[in-house]
């Protein structure tokens, strides 16, 4: 399980280890890691170290200092390292005379931006950057000048790497979110733990690695699922177990106009779990069609025994849609909401604080927006924190990070590094694999990190062309039946 720290949490660990250590311990052991991670990279990108260009992007404050160390070990280990300064009066002293003295170059941002340096490393040729503007004390967004000198570098025919020390320059270290222009790092190194922005901010982060300097941390903030950790949860059926101690999912979607929802959602739980799956509603024939092991019926009254119900994708709107979410609402047991059901709940928030069974709701931006009244804020993981605890629900909020809360505050992430899974239909499927998860009693907030992590996977093997299908090539986007048809390889991936 990969944990993340709030940045109060790291701050609060590093009181008594600075007390107990000679004074700039914690520096060097930062900027020896970061110097280990960019002479790697100019190793993998650029063939080696010596002869190298290094740029070091160095603000006011200690990942100001994290850089200059680092740029001092780089230039003895061969590199030419500048330093651009971007408020020379204000730079770390003891890092500054470190660089100077390996024979490294300093030299004042302003000047860089005027073109009153020659031969700067922040002209081409550049291989790597290392950047150490704002550290987890800062505010979202460069400042002007930073921005516009990251900007050129960044537009050079030949990118250079970009290694950031702790965060990437201009995103908020607690949200992930950004408020202007920030830095787009190749690689992002830790120190002393994982914080949200790591996984928050995951597009501006690239590769992120964790650099250990000592830090006793408690309970994480936010946790992410791994692939072990989703396989040695997966239901699999025991010697004693049948057909209905396994797990029967109910699943109560479509309608008319959307019939595919419940082939979708259905044939999600089918691939999920190994037990059995009740379907009920309008679209019993079409998912008979495509899944013959369903027990299908009209209603959910007629459904019979179920562990769980996953409920809403395009089951409409209508009176008879709200009627059948209040039934299945009013059972004893677990029930994942999701598509049409949130925008009914919506007007009946009560159905889910009445109830005494784990809830689980998966809303993208628009239907969370319903059930809170207002957009989602930068601040997405504490909008679902919120919102859990106001209706006594596991939330999970879909994007490209996808974040889970529990009434109680334990909260996951999943971010699978591409974006396959988003394609018509594919949240149909994310609710047939939660139901099955919470039919097999797995924890809600728990249940949902998995699915995800599996849903996700399940897109990328999709996207590769394992499960491409009609024609669909490798690489090319996929249908959410293509997802689909890779669930079981993905859980066996997960397994393995």
């Amino acid at each position: 399980m990969r944990e993340f720290h709030s940045v109060d949490a790291v701050r609060a660990a590093e009181v008594p280890l600075l007390a107990s250590l000679p004074e700039g311990t914690l520096m060097r052991r930062a900027a020896h890691g970061l110097a280990v991670l960019a002479a790697a990279e100019l190793v993998r990108t650029r063939g080696g170290v010596a002869g190298r260009r290094v740029l070091a992007l160095v603000g006011s404050g200690d990942n100001g200092g994290d850089v200059l160390f680092a740029g001092a070990l780089l230039r003895r280990r061969g590199a030419a390292v500048t330093a651009v300064l971007m408020r020379p009066e204000r730079a770390h002293p003891a890092g500054l005379a470190d660089l100077r003295a390996a024979g490294g170059v300093a030299v004042a941002a302003a000047d860089v931006l005027a073109g009153r340096v020659r031969g700067s490393a922040a002209a081409a040729g550049t291989d790597l950057v290392l950047d150490g503007i704002v550290g987890i004390s800062g505010r979202p967004g460069l400042r002007p000048d930073a921005a516009e000198l990251v900007a050129r570098i960044d537009t050079e025919p030949q990118r250079p790497v970009f290694v950031a020390a702790d965060l990437p320059s201009g995103v908020d270290p607690q949200t992930g979110a950004t408020d202007g222009p920030a830095v787009r790092a190749d690689v992002t190194v830790a120190f002393g733990a994982r914080k949200p922005v790591h996984v928050l901010g995951a597009r501006w982060c690239g590769r992120v690695v964790e650099v250990p300097i000592g830090l006793a941390l408690g309970a994480p903030e936010l946790r992410q699922c791994s692939d072990s950790d989703a396989g040695r949860a997966w239901p699999v059926p025991g010697a004693d177990d049948d057909k209905y101690s396994g797990g029967v999912t109910g699943v109560a979607a479509g309608s008319g106009t959307y019939p595919g929802a419940a082939v979708l959602c259905a044939g999600a739980a089918v691939a999920a779990t190994s037990a059995m799956v009740r379907y009920a509603g309008t679209g019993r024939e079409a998912v008979l069609a495509a899944w013959p092991e369903v027990i299908a019926t009209d209603t959910v009254a007629e459904a019979g025994r179920v562990q769980a119900w996953a409920v809403g994708p395009g089951m409409g709107l209508d009176d008879e849609a709200e009627e059948r979410l209040r039934t299945v609402l009013g059972a004893d047991v677990p029930v994942v909401v999701d598509a049409d059901a949130l925008t009914l709940l919506a007007r009946h928030p009560g159905w889910v604080r009445e109830r005494t069974a784990p809830t689980v709701l998966t809303p993208h931006e628009g239907e969370f927006a319903r059930l809170t009244g207002g957009p989602v804020p930068a601040d997405r993981l504490a909008a679902v924190r919120a919102l859990a605890a106001d209706l006594g629900a596991a939330v999970l909020l879909k994007g490209n990070v996808t974040l889970i809360s529990a009434p109680g505050g334990e909260a996951y992430a999943e971010h699978s590094g591409h974006a396959w899974a988003a394609t018509a239909g594919s949240g149909d499927l994310l609710t047939g694999i939660v139901g099955a998860l919470l039919a097999a009693g797995l924890d809600p907030a728990f249940a949902c990190a998995a699915a995800a992590r599996v849903h996700s996977t399940a897109a990328g093997i999709a996207a590769r062309g394992a499960g491409a299908v009609d024609g669909e090539r490798a690489g090319a986007p996929v249908s959410a039946s293509a997802v689909l048809a890779c669930v079981r390889a993905a859980v066996r991936a997960m397994r393995g």
